[in-house]
Protein backbone atom coordinates (compact mmCIF):
# COMPACT_ATOMS: atom_id res chain seq x y z
CA UNK A 1 0.00 0.00 0.00
CA UNK A 2 1.55 3.63 -1.12
CA UNK A 3 0.49 6.32 1.42
CA UNK A 4 0.23 9.67 0.07
CA UNK A 5 -0.06 12.62 2.73
CA UNK A 6 -1.78 15.40 1.11
CA UNK A 7 -0.96 18.74 3.75
CA UNK A 8 -2.79 21.52 2.71
CA UNK A 9 -5.97 22.07 0.81
CA UNK A 10 -4.68 24.65 -1.31
CA UNK A 11 -5.44 25.43 -5.26
CA UNK A 12 -2.88 22.95 -6.26
CA UNK A 13 -4.33 19.85 -4.45
CA UNK A 14 -7.90 20.96 -5.33
CA UNK A 15 -6.75 19.34 -9.25
CA UNK A 16 -4.74 16.58 -7.12
CA UNK A 17 -8.27 15.61 -5.58
CA UNK A 18 -9.68 15.78 -8.99
CA UNK A 19 -7.20 13.65 -10.49
CA UNK A 20 -7.36 11.05 -8.36
CA UNK A 21 -11.28 10.79 -7.92
CA UNK A 22 -10.84 9.84 -12.23
CA UNK A 23 -8.75 7.08 -11.45
CA UNK A 24 -10.10 6.08 -8.28
CA UNK A 25 -10.96 2.32 -9.61
CA UNK A 26 -7.62 1.82 -10.39
CA UNK A 27 -5.81 3.08 -7.03
CA UNK A 28 -6.90 0.08 -4.75
CA UNK A 29 -3.08 -0.12 -3.66
CA UNK A 30 -2.87 3.80 -3.06
CA UNK A 31 -3.83 5.34 0.49
CA UNK A 32 -4.77 9.11 0.11
CA UNK A 33 -4.70 11.30 3.07
CA UNK A 34 -5.62 15.04 2.62
CA UNK A 35 -4.71 17.34 5.66
CA UNK A 36 -6.43 20.91 6.15
CA UNK A 37 -6.46 23.38 8.84
CA UNK A 38 -10.13 24.11 7.21
CA UNK A 39 -13.01 22.09 6.01
CA UNK A 40 -13.57 24.30 3.16
CA UNK A 41 -11.04 25.90 0.52
CA UNK A 42 -11.62 29.75 0.82
CA UNK A 43 -10.89 31.17 -3.01
CA UNK A 44 -8.90 33.77 -2.55
CA UNK A 45 -10.02 35.23 -6.28
CA UNK A 46 -13.47 36.06 -5.03
CA UNK A 47 -12.64 37.48 -1.98
CA UNK A 48 -12.78 41.55 -2.97
CA UNK A 49 -16.22 40.47 -4.89
CA UNK A 50 -17.39 39.08 -1.94
CA UNK A 51 -16.21 42.35 0.50
CA UNK A 52 -18.11 44.37 -2.05
CA UNK A 53 -20.87 42.11 -1.67
CA UNK A 54 -21.35 40.68 -5.26
CA UNK A 55 -20.64 37.46 -3.42
CA UNK A 56 -21.95 35.27 -0.60
CA UNK A 57 -19.57 33.44 1.20
CA UNK A 58 -20.90 30.27 0.52
CA UNK A 59 -19.98 30.93 -3.60
CA UNK A 60 -16.25 31.69 -2.62
CA UNK A 61 -15.56 28.48 -1.04
CA UNK A 62 -15.40 24.76 -1.59
CA UNK A 63 -16.20 21.64 0.84
CA UNK A 64 -13.04 19.64 0.91
CA UNK A 65 -14.43 17.29 2.60
CA UNK A 66 -16.28 16.38 0.09
CA UNK A 67 -13.80 16.37 -2.25
CA UNK A 68 -11.55 14.27 -0.59
CA UNK A 69 -14.55 11.67 -0.29
CA UNK A 70 -15.36 11.75 -3.95
CA UNK A 71 -11.10 10.53 -4.70
CA UNK A 72 -11.43 8.33 -1.92
CA UNK A 73 -9.27 10.33 0.37
CA UNK A 74 -9.38 10.55 4.19
CA UNK A 75 -10.22 13.76 5.77
CA UNK A 76 -8.15 15.04 8.42
CA UNK A 77 -8.98 18.84 10.09
CA UNK A 78 -5.70 19.69 11.56
CA UNK A 79 -2.28 21.71 11.67
CA UNK A 80 0.69 20.07 10.66
CA UNK A 81 3.42 21.56 12.29
CA UNK A 82 6.36 19.02 11.89
CA UNK A 83 7.14 17.15 8.98
CA UNK A 84 10.39 14.47 9.10
CA UNK A 85 11.51 13.35 5.67
CA UNK A 86 14.15 10.34 7.41
CA UNK A 87 11.11 8.96 9.41
CA UNK A 88 8.59 10.03 6.75
CA UNK A 89 5.92 11.62 9.58
CA UNK A 90 4.29 14.26 9.43
CA UNK A 91 3.16 15.72 12.73
CA UNK A 92 -0.44 17.74 13.79
CA UNK A 93 -0.50 20.00 16.35
CA UNK A 94 -2.50 18.40 18.59
CA UNK A 95 0.17 15.07 18.43
CA UNK A 96 -1.33 13.20 15.75
CA UNK A 97 0.85 11.77 13.43
CA UNK A 98 0.95 9.99 10.31
CA UNK A 99 3.95 8.14 7.73
CA UNK A 100 3.90 8.62 3.89
CA UNK A 101 5.70 7.04 1.12
CA UNK A 102 5.09 10.72 -0.46
CA UNK A 103 4.10 13.68 0.65
CA UNK A 104 2.54 16.69 -1.06
CA UNK A 105 2.85 20.45 0.43
CA UNK A 106 0.20 22.87 -0.60
CA UNK A 107 -0.10 25.21 2.36
CA UNK A 108 0.35 28.80 0.98
CA UNK A 109 2.46 31.52 2.60
CA UNK A 110 1.36 33.28 5.87
CA UNK A 111 1.16 37.26 5.34
CA UNK A 112 4.19 39.15 6.72
CA UNK A 113 3.48 40.93 9.98
CA UNK A 114 6.59 41.09 11.38
CA UNK A 115 6.62 44.84 10.98
CA UNK A 116 2.99 45.53 12.26
CA UNK A 117 2.63 43.79 15.75
CA UNK A 118 2.92 46.65 17.26
CA UNK A 119 -0.63 47.97 16.37
CA UNK A 120 -2.00 44.78 18.46
CA UNK A 121 -5.82 43.79 17.84
CA UNK A 122 -5.98 47.04 15.60
CA UNK A 123 -4.41 45.20 12.93
CA UNK A 124 -6.12 42.27 10.94
CA UNK A 125 -3.94 40.24 8.64
CA UNK A 126 -5.66 38.71 5.02
CA UNK A 127 -4.48 35.52 5.48
CA UNK A 128 -5.16 32.85 6.65
CA UNK A 129 -8.25 33.99 4.49
CA UNK A 130 -10.75 31.61 6.55
CA UNK A 131 -9.82 34.10 9.35
CA UNK A 132 -10.47 37.26 7.41
CA UNK A 133 -13.99 35.77 6.44
CA UNK A 134 -14.52 35.20 9.84
CA UNK A 135 -13.39 39.30 10.83
CA UNK A 136 -14.71 41.22 8.01
CA UNK A 137 -18.39 41.50 9.02
CA UNK A 138 -17.61 42.44 12.25
CA UNK A 139 -14.79 45.06 10.57
CA UNK A 140 -17.91 46.18 8.26
CA UNK A 141 -20.24 46.68 10.52
CA UNK A 142 -18.30 48.68 13.52
CA UNK A 143 -17.40 51.10 10.33
CA UNK A 144 -20.29 51.63 9.17
CA UNK A 145 -21.99 52.44 12.67
CA UNK A 146 -19.25 54.57 14.00
CA UNK A 147 -18.46 58.43 13.55
CA UNK A 148 -15.31 59.13 11.07
CA UNK A 149 -14.20 55.51 11.05
CA UNK A 150 -10.86 55.20 9.60
CA UNK A 151 -9.01 51.53 7.67
CA UNK A 152 -5.79 51.83 6.46
CA UNK A 153 -4.96 48.69 4.14
CA UNK A 154 -1.11 47.90 4.32
CA UNK A 155 0.58 46.64 1.20
CA UNK A 156 0.95 48.18 -2.24
CA UNK A 157 0.64 45.12 -4.11
CA UNK A 158 -2.53 43.46 -6.56
CA UNK A 159 -3.78 42.11 -2.33
CA UNK A 160 -3.84 45.96 -1.35
CA UNK A 161 -5.55 47.76 -4.22
CA UNK A 162 -8.27 45.18 -4.78
CA UNK A 163 -9.23 45.36 -0.93
CA UNK A 164 -9.06 48.80 -0.19
CA UNK A 165 -11.33 49.20 -3.45
CA UNK A 166 -13.21 46.55 -2.41
CA UNK A 167 -13.53 48.15 1.16
CA UNK A 168 -14.65 51.01 -0.29
CA UNK A 169 -17.43 49.87 -2.56
CA UNK A 170 -18.71 47.99 0.42
CA UNK A 171 -18.74 50.80 3.12
CA UNK A 172 -20.25 53.85 1.57
CA UNK A 173 -22.83 54.48 3.45
CA UNK A 174 -24.25 57.52 1.64
CA UNK A 175 -22.51 59.93 3.42
CA UNK A 176 -18.54 58.41 2.81
CA UNK A 177 -17.98 59.18 6.10
CA UNK A 178 -15.56 55.87 6.18
CA UNK A 179 -11.81 57.05 5.51
CA UNK A 180 -9.71 54.43 3.85
CA UNK A 181 -6.36 54.92 2.75
CA UNK A 182 -3.38 52.55 1.29
CA UNK A 183 -0.20 52.56 3.13
CA UNK A 184 2.61 51.03 0.81
CA UNK A 185 6.77 51.78 0.65
CA UNK A 186 8.48 53.55 -1.80
CA UNK A 187 7.56 51.27 -4.61
CA UNK A 188 4.51 52.87 -4.71
CA UNK A 189 1.23 50.43 -5.20
CA UNK A 190 1.81 47.54 -7.60
CA UNK A 191 5.65 47.83 -8.29
CA UNK A 192 5.96 44.62 -10.15
CA UNK A 193 3.23 45.98 -12.94
CA UNK A 194 3.82 47.41 -15.72
CA UNK A 195 3.50 51.43 -16.43
CA UNK A 196 0.11 51.66 -17.53
CA UNK A 197 -1.72 49.11 -15.17
CA UNK A 198 -0.12 51.18 -12.23
CA UNK A 199 -1.79 54.13 -13.92
CA UNK A 200 -4.82 53.18 -14.32
CA UNK A 201 -5.07 51.15 -10.64
CA UNK A 202 -4.20 54.95 -8.92
CA UNK A 203 -6.45 56.45 -11.02
CA UNK A 204 -9.48 53.75 -9.39
CA UNK A 205 -7.94 54.61 -6.35
CA UNK A 206 -8.47 58.40 -6.80
CA UNK A 207 -11.73 58.25 -8.49
CA UNK A 208 -12.79 55.80 -5.01
CA UNK A 209 -11.61 58.36 -3.12
CA UNK A 210 -8.86 56.19 -1.48
CA UNK A 211 -5.92 57.75 -0.53
CA UNK A 212 -2.61 56.28 -1.02
CA UNK A 213 0.58 57.20 1.26
CA UNK A 214 4.21 56.33 -0.21
CA UNK A 215 6.60 55.99 2.27
CA UNK A 216 8.23 53.41 4.82
CA UNK A 217 5.80 52.61 7.81
CA UNK A 218 7.36 52.28 11.44
CA UNK A 219 4.68 50.49 13.66
CA UNK A 220 4.08 51.35 17.12
CA UNK A 221 1.39 51.21 19.75
CA UNK A 222 0.04 54.90 18.94
CA UNK A 223 -0.55 53.76 15.18
CA UNK A 224 1.78 53.38 12.07
CA UNK A 225 4.47 56.07 11.66
CA UNK A 226 5.01 57.33 7.97
CA UNK A 227 7.12 59.96 6.55
CA UNK A 228 7.50 61.67 10.19
CA UNK A 229 4.03 61.52 10.47
CA UNK A 230 1.80 59.15 12.83
CA UNK A 231 -1.37 57.45 10.96
CA UNK A 232 -3.88 56.53 13.14
CA UNK A 233 -6.78 53.99 12.40
CA UNK A 234 -9.27 52.49 13.89
CA UNK A 235 -8.19 49.05 11.74
CA UNK A 236 -5.28 48.32 10.24
CA UNK A 237 -6.03 45.64 7.26
CA UNK A 238 -2.37 43.94 6.56
CA UNK A 239 -1.61 42.93 3.20
CA UNK A 240 1.98 43.44 3.05
CA UNK A 241 3.29 40.18 1.00
CA UNK A 242 4.29 36.59 1.96
CA UNK A 243 6.51 34.83 4.25
CA UNK A 244 7.48 31.18 4.33
CA UNK A 245 5.80 29.13 7.41
CA UNK A 246 8.41 29.22 9.98
CA UNK A 247 7.87 25.77 10.69
CA UNK A 248 9.92 24.82 7.56
CA UNK A 249 12.85 25.84 8.73
CA UNK A 250 13.31 22.23 10.94
CA UNK A 251 12.22 20.33 8.46
CA UNK A 252 15.87 19.48 6.91
CA UNK A 253 14.56 20.00 3.30
CA UNK A 254 16.22 22.11 1.11
CA UNK A 255 14.77 25.79 1.05
CA UNK A 256 16.04 28.99 -0.43
CA UNK A 257 17.51 32.05 1.41
CA UNK A 258 13.48 33.09 2.09
CA UNK A 259 12.70 29.53 3.53
CA UNK A 260 10.71 28.21 0.56
CA UNK A 261 10.82 24.60 -0.32
CA UNK A 262 13.01 24.44 -3.25
CA UNK A 263 11.54 22.34 -6.02
CA UNK A 264 12.65 20.75 -9.38
CA UNK A 265 10.87 20.94 -12.94
CA UNK A 266 8.30 18.28 -11.61
CA UNK A 267 7.90 19.38 -8.16
CA UNK A 268 9.44 17.65 -6.01
CA UNK A 269 11.76 18.74 -3.08
CA UNK A 270 15.47 19.01 -4.50
CA UNK A 271 16.79 17.21 -1.46
CA UNK A 272 13.88 14.48 -0.59
CA UNK A 273 12.15 13.48 -4.09
CA UNK A 274 9.37 11.78 -2.41
CA UNK A 275 8.23 15.32 -1.04
CA UNK A 276 6.18 17.04 -3.39
CA UNK A 277 5.29 21.09 -2.89
CA UNK A 278 3.32 23.31 -5.33
CA UNK A 279 2.04 26.99 -4.52
CA UNK A 280 3.22 29.76 -2.45
CA UNK A 281 5.13 27.18 -0.66
CA UNK A 282 7.74 26.63 -2.98
CA UNK A 283 10.22 28.18 -4.96
CA UNK A 284 11.96 27.21 -8.22
CA UNK A 285 15.68 27.77 -9.10
CA UNK A 286 15.69 26.82 -13.11
CA UNK A 287 12.74 29.63 -13.79
CA UNK A 288 11.51 32.93 -12.76
CA UNK A 289 8.19 32.48 -11.48
CA UNK A 290 6.01 34.63 -9.61
CA UNK A 291 4.45 33.74 -6.32
CA UNK A 292 0.93 33.86 -7.72
CA UNK A 293 -2.47 31.53 -7.66
CA UNK A 294 -1.98 31.88 -11.03
CA UNK A 295 1.03 29.13 -11.07
CA UNK A 296 -1.11 26.72 -8.15
CA UNK A 297 -3.53 26.57 -9.89
CA UNK A 298 -1.35 25.05 -13.39
CA UNK A 299 1.07 23.24 -11.11
CA UNK A 300 -1.87 21.29 -9.85
CA UNK A 301 -2.52 18.76 -12.48
CA UNK A 302 1.01 18.17 -12.56
CA UNK A 303 1.45 17.65 -9.08
CA UNK A 304 -1.44 15.24 -9.70
CA UNK A 305 0.20 13.71 -12.65
CA UNK A 306 3.07 12.68 -10.46
CA UNK A 307 1.77 11.47 -7.69
CA UNK A 308 -0.56 9.19 -9.62
CA UNK A 309 2.84 8.02 -11.28
CA UNK A 310 4.17 7.15 -7.98
CA UNK A 311 1.22 5.08 -7.93
CA UNK A 312 1.98 3.41 -11.17
CA UNK A 313 -0.35 5.22 -13.66
CA UNK A 314 0.80 7.24 -16.29
CA UNK A 315 4.11 9.41 -16.32
CA UNK A 316 6.13 11.85 -14.61
CA UNK A 317 5.35 15.53 -16.59
CA UNK A 318 7.05 18.36 -15.89
CA UNK A 319 5.13 22.08 -15.39
CA UNK A 320 6.88 25.06 -17.36
CA UNK A 321 4.85 28.58 -16.74
CA UNK A 322 4.00 30.25 -19.39
CA UNK A 323 6.15 33.69 -19.88
CA UNK A 324 2.37 35.88 -19.36
CA UNK A 325 0.04 35.28 -17.38
CA UNK A 326 -3.81 36.82 -17.35
CA UNK A 327 -4.14 38.69 -14.58
CA UNK A 328 -7.70 40.55 -13.41
CA UNK A 329 -7.89 43.48 -10.95
CA UNK A 330 -11.58 43.90 -9.16
CA UNK A 331 -12.09 47.80 -8.46
CA UNK A 332 -15.05 47.53 -5.99
CA UNK A 333 -17.90 48.43 -8.42
CA UNK A 334 -18.24 45.04 -11.17
CA UNK A 335 -15.86 46.99 -12.98
CA UNK A 336 -11.90 45.59 -13.21
CA UNK A 337 -8.58 46.01 -15.02
CA UNK A 338 -6.95 43.81 -17.03
CA UNK A 339 -3.55 43.04 -17.28
CA UNK A 340 -1.67 40.80 -20.14
CA UNK A 341 2.15 41.01 -20.70
CA UNK A 342 2.72 44.75 -21.95
CA UNK A 343 -1.25 45.46 -22.75
CA UNK A 344 -3.56 46.46 -20.42
CA UNK A 345 -7.65 47.29 -20.27
CA UNK A 346 -10.65 48.03 -18.01
CA UNK A 347 -14.25 48.39 -18.05
CA UNK A 348 -17.41 46.70 -16.80
CA UNK A 349 -16.62 43.72 -19.18
CA UNK A 350 -13.45 43.02 -17.33
CA UNK A 351 -15.26 42.55 -14.62
CA UNK A 352 -17.88 39.89 -15.80
CA UNK A 353 -14.59 38.07 -17.89
CA UNK A 354 -13.04 37.77 -14.00
CA UNK A 355 -16.98 36.44 -12.50
CA UNK A 356 -16.77 33.58 -15.36
CA UNK A 357 -13.17 32.60 -14.81
CA UNK A 358 -13.84 32.55 -11.42
CA UNK A 359 -17.45 30.92 -11.34
CA UNK A 360 -16.35 28.43 -13.41
CA UNK A 361 -12.87 27.79 -11.45
CA UNK A 362 -14.73 27.02 -8.16
CA UNK A 363 -17.86 25.31 -9.99
CA UNK A 364 -15.19 22.54 -11.08
CA UNK A 365 -14.89 21.04 -8.12
CA UNK A 366 -17.99 22.02 -6.08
Amino acid sequence: MTTIVLVGGGHAHLSVLRMFEHYRGALAGCKLVLISQNRAHFYSGMLPGWIAGHYRQSQCQIDLHTLASRAGATFIVGTVERLDPVAKTVTMADGRALTFDHVSLDIGSDTDVRQLTQLGDRMTAVKPLGRFFDAWPDIATAALQAANYRLAIVGGGAAAVELALACRHALRNGHDTVGIQVVTDQGGVLASFTQSVRRRAVERLAVAGVKVVVGPGVATSDGLQVNNTTLNADRFLAATGARAPGWLRSTGLRLNDDGYVLVDAYHRSLSHPDIYAAGDVCARQDVAMARSGVHAVHAGPVVGANLLAECGIGQAVTYVPKRRSLYILACGPKYAIVSWGPLSAQGRWAWYLKDIIDRRFVGRFS
